[in-house]
Order: structure tokens, then sequence, then C-alpha cells
């Protein structure tokens, strides 16, 4: 059985290592010289089932309105005339009712469990390597409201099994030493102590080695202009080099996958919403955190991987474009100097902006579609890191035929 998998990311990557168990030829197509180089490549690094919240929230609209006419907000939406945003950002917000928020939440964060388990087994089977801490993660308040407001709506989490504590600001600082001069800036946290981080890219790259000693090989520098059907029935993909036949199709192309599908006569909700992450070097003067986690009030997450701090802010709605200035990490900046102001060599930066590609929903879309070999694996948003080696062992329990593990309710192409 040939399977072509469509994308290198930790989406594709992930996907092609679970078939390849299953004893398929597999082949990884994708544009770029080599895994995990667009999305995947800077993105937070945290495993954070304790930060599976939906985006589309009751909130949501009042701030993304705001953002029209106010800088600085952590949610951005850029006007342009693109007909498949306006068609998004509709459904998005037919998502932002309390009862809908709940459910979505609900969906994400027993995915993210799952998910979680899955990474941990591959993890100790596969002895990869990725710079990882498995010591929880910090979802920091600034102030008492917000704080009030998190401790609230963590018992949607609380209830589908996730152990989550409050902590005051001193206990925040006996947590993480790193924080202790900021204790008069935080509130309160939530410390899940079964979170975790990790590089996503040095994973991708582990488990591509693993991924080639068991057969699966990858075109690399390889562009996919279309998918091409006879009938119910993908026959190849079109590429450079001419057609590459197969016998089943994964689409798992992140924000790409709705372009090529859309040719096949889908409509996939599935939206890139950009991101931005700056990388420090830390050296043996510095004082970085040994806790990843989030500023909740900015929405500036961060994570410490080796010799490396890295800060990850902004959900931005502004299309495919993946360009960035000086004065788009100037808030994260900011949140980074406030609460680790000795964390790492604040004046040699790596920038990078990347395209999570978001549903609605905020839960990925796996698994069959009208054409009866084509898959997808598609969708993951915020939380591809996180959700891969779920996603992909679902989506190879399902071309298996067998019974997925976990309840498939709102992760399917309607």
């Amino acid at each position: 059985m040939k399977t072509v998998v469509l994308g290198g990311g930790i989406a594709g990557v992930t996907a092609a290592y679970y078939l390849a168990r299953e004893g398929r030829e597999v082949t990884v197509i994708d544009r770029q010289p080599g895994v995990a180089l667009e999305t995947s490549f800077a993105n937070a690094g945290l495993v954070a089932p304790g930060h599976s919240y939906t985006w589309a929230s009751p909130r949501a609209p009042k701030i993304l309105l705001k953002s029209l006419f106010v800088e600085g907000q952590a949610l951005r939406l850029k006007l342009n005339a693109d007909p498949h945003m306006w068609a998004w950002c509709f459904q998005f917000l037919r998502n932002c009712t309390a009862e809908r928020s709940r459910e979505n939440t609900t969906r994400k964060v027993r995915l993210c469990r799952y998910a979680q388990s899955q990474l941990q087994q591959l993890t100790a089977a596969e002895h990869l390597q990725y710079d990882r801490l498995s010591r929880g993660l910090l979802y920091l308040y600034r102030d008492e409201a917000s704080f009030a407001r998190g401790t609230q709506n963590m018992s949607i989490l609380a209830d589908n099994g996730l152990p989550l504590k409050t902590l005051d600001a001193a206990q925040v600082a006996a947590r993480e030493p790193a924080l202790a001069h900021a204790c008069d800036k935080i509130a309160g946290a939530i410390y899940c102590p079964t979170d975790e981080s990790g590089d996503a890219h040095l994973f991708t790259r582990a488990l591509k080695a693993v991924c080639e000693r068991l057969g699966v090989r990858f075109e690399f520098d390889t562009s996919i202009s279309a998918i091409e059907a006879s009938g119910d029935r993908i026959v190849g993909v079109r590429t450079p080099v001419g057609l590459v036949p197969g016998d089943e199709f994964v689409l798992a192309l992140g924000s790409w996958s709705p372009i090529l599908a859309r040719r096949l006569g889908y409509r996939l909700p599935v939206y890139p919403v950009k991101g931005y992450s700056a990388t420090f070097p830390v050296g043996p003067e510095h004082r970085p955190p040994d806790l990843g986690g989030v500023d909740e009030n900015n929405l500036v997450a961060w994570a410490r991987f080796g010799q490396r701090l890295r800060f990850t802010a902004t959900a931005e709605f502004a299309g495919y474009d993946t360009r960035h200035t000086p004065a788009d990490f100037r808030q994260m900046l900011q949140a980074a100097r406030e609460l680790f102001p000795d964390g790492a060599d604040y004046s040699r930066a790596s920038y990078w902006a990347g395209l999570r590609p978001m549903t609605p929903e905020g839960t990925p879309l796996i698994g069959r579609t009208r054409h009866r070999n084509l898959y997808l694996n598609t969708g993951h948003g915020h939380m591809g890191w996180t959700m891969s080696c779920g996603t992909a062992k679902l989506l190879a329990d399902i071309m298996a035929g067998r019974q997925p593990e976990l309840d498939m309710t709102g992760m399917t192409l309607k």
C-alpha cells in the first residue's frame, strides 16, 4: 500500500511515522528543503492541555473589533478583500457563544490529553531528544479580575481530568524562582503539573530519522500544484517532476490545505492566523525560567530549550503574509523583560513569523473525505505541537479500518 503524505511539518511527519508502523510504503512531499521549516519551525513549544481553551469565546468579538482601532492587541484583525477570510470569520463568530465555546474547549482538551499520552509513548519508544522539560507550565495573571476569570474558567479543564492548581504570587515565585522579582506584577497563576515543553522542530527532525529507518521516503524542494482525481479516487499529485501516484493520500499542508482542496470541490474551514516568535541565547550569566508558561493578560508564551529562551505572541488575521517588522515584537519583548529581565541575551534575537492553520472551532480536521483514498490531517491551529501525535494516531486507526480511541465528533469533515 503506497501512501503519499502531502506536507513535511509536524502533522505530516507524525502521520508518516504512524502509517509506516502499519507497514505502509510512505512518501512525504514538501516544498521546503527539510522538515518542519514553516509553522512547526519556531512555535511556542508548549505541550499544553492546560491551555486548551478555544479562541472562539464570548469575549473574542470585542477584542477583534477593538484591534481595528487600538494597536497592541493580542488578537488582531487586519481587514482585506479575501472572501475566504470573511467566510471563516463568520463561522468563527458563530462559535463565540458560551455554549459552543464550552463544547469546543471540551473536545480540545480531550484531544490534547490523548495526544500528549501518544507523544510521551512515542518519545520513550524511540528515545527522542528535543530539549524536553516535563515540570509543568504556569499560566500567569496580572490582576485580580483576570485571575478570578481564569480560575472560574479552569473548571472546564479540571472537569476533563486535568490536575490544575491555583497559586498566589508568593507560590508562583516559589515554583519558579526566576519570577521572584516580578511578584508585584502577578496576581496569581494556574499551574498544570502535567504540561510540558520542547522544541517541535527538533522533535520533527528526530522523528524524520526514525521514519527513514522505517522506510519512509522524503521528497523535498518539491511543490505540489494540484491533486488530480478520477471519479471518487485520487490518482496522484502534480509536481514539477510530474505526477506522483499512490494508493492513499494524506493532506497535511496546514494553512495551504484548503487551497489545494478547493480545486477538488472542498471548502475546508481552515484559515491562517499569524503568530510571532523571538528566540534568544542563554549564557551562564543569565537566570532563565525552568518552567514554560503564558502571560495570560498579554498572551505571551515562553519556553526554554536548553540554552535558548523563546517568547511567542499574537494571533493576527492577516491572510498568508509572513512578513514581520521590529514593531511586531515590541509588546512581546516588553513582557519578556518585565518577567525575566536577566533571562537571556535580549540583544541577540532570532525573529520569526508563521501561520497557524485554524478552524473556527479550534479543533482539527482528521480522516475521510468524499474521495475514497484522500484523508485529512490539518487545521491544528495553535495547538499543533500538542495535538500532533494524537491526530496522527487517530488518522492511522481510521485508515486501517479500526475504531479510533477517541470520540471524533467535531473533528471530521462535515
